[in-house]
C-alpha cells in the first residue's frame, strides 16, 4: 500500500473515497471502545495503522489507552506519530504477514488494509490476532469486501465511485483509486466472517455495511 499511497493525500482523499466515512469509521471505533470501557489503560493495536485515522477514531472514545501502531510504511506512521502524540503510541514497523508483537492486547482494530492480503494470508492473520488477543478481547475490522456475484459487485462499484463524484472526487483521482483498487485482493463479507469463526472467534457479527464498505467483529470468550 505505501507504494501506491501518498501519504500526505492520504487523509483528505479518505474522505472523498469513502462516502460512509463517518458510519464506517465511527460504528468501528465504538465497538472497540465499547469492548475495553472497564478496562483501565487497555492495549489497542491498529494493523495497517497509516496515518492514525482508525486510531484517532478509537482514542477518542477511549482516553486513557495505551494505542499500538502496526504498519510498513514510515512516511504513513510519521504523520501517525504526529497524529496520536498525545497518546504516546508504540509504532512497530512490519508487515501485516510477520509475526504479531509478543504481548497480549485487549483489543485489535485494523481499517481497510487486510484486504491487501491474500485470502489464505487473511486467514494466517486472524488466527495471529485471536491469538494475541486477551479473553473478552475483540478483532474489530472496517474493511473493504467483494460482492458475492459480479452483478453484486457492479453496484458496490456503481455505488461507490457515484458517491465518491458526489463528494468532490474529480476523474484524476477516481482513476488513481481504481488503480490501487486493482492490486486489492477482497473478500466476500460472508468469507471473512466464516473464517474468524474458524480460528476461534465465538461470537461475530456485522455492525455496517454500505456497498464495499462493512464494519464486523469477532470476539474472543
Amino acid at each position: 500500500m505505501s507504494k501506491i499511497w501518498n501519504a500526505a493525500e492520504y487523509d483528505l482523499s479518505r474522505r472523498r473515497l469513502i462516502p460512509c466515512y463517518d458510519l464506517f469509521y465511527t460504528t468501528a471505533a465504538d465497538l472497540a471502545a465499547r469492548t475495553v470501557k472497564d478496562i483501565p489503560s487497555p492495549a489497542i493495536l491498529d494493523i495497517g495503522a497509516g496515518t492514525g485515522l482508525m486510531s484517532e477514531f478509537v482514542m477518542q472514545r477511549v482516553g486513557a489507552a495505551s494505542p499500538y501502531l502496526l504498519d510498513e510504511s514510515t512516511e504513513m506512521t510519521a504523520k501517525a506519530l504526529i497524529r496520536l502524540e498525545q497518546y504516546k503510541p508504540t509504532l512497530f514497523i512490519q508487515s501485516m504477514t510477520e509475526p504479531l508483537p509478543e504481548m497480549q492486547f485487549n483489543a485489535v482494530v485494523s481499517s481497510v488494509a487486510i484486504h491487501h492480503l491474500s485470502d489464505e494470508e487473511k486467514q494466517e492473520l486472524f488466527r495471529r490476532i485471536f491469538e494475541c488477543l486477551t479473553p473478552g478481547g475483540a478483532f474489530v475490522n472496517a474493511e473493504q469486501i467483494l460482492g458475492e456475484t459480479s452483478q453484486q459487485e457492479n453496484v458496490f462499484d456503481a455505488m461507490h465511485i457515484n458517491g465518491a463524484r458526489a463528494l468532490g472526487s474529480g476523474e484524476d483521482e477516481i482513476r488513481a483509486a481504481r488503480e490501487r483498487m486493482s492490486y486489492d485482493r477482497c473478500a466476500t463479507l460472508a468469507d471473512q466472517v466464516s473464517w474468524l469463526k474458524q480460528v476461534g472467534f465465538q461470537q461475530t457479527g456485522v455492525f455496517f455495511q454500505w456497498g464495499r464498505f462493512a464494519v464486523y467483529e469477532g470476539k474472543k470468550g
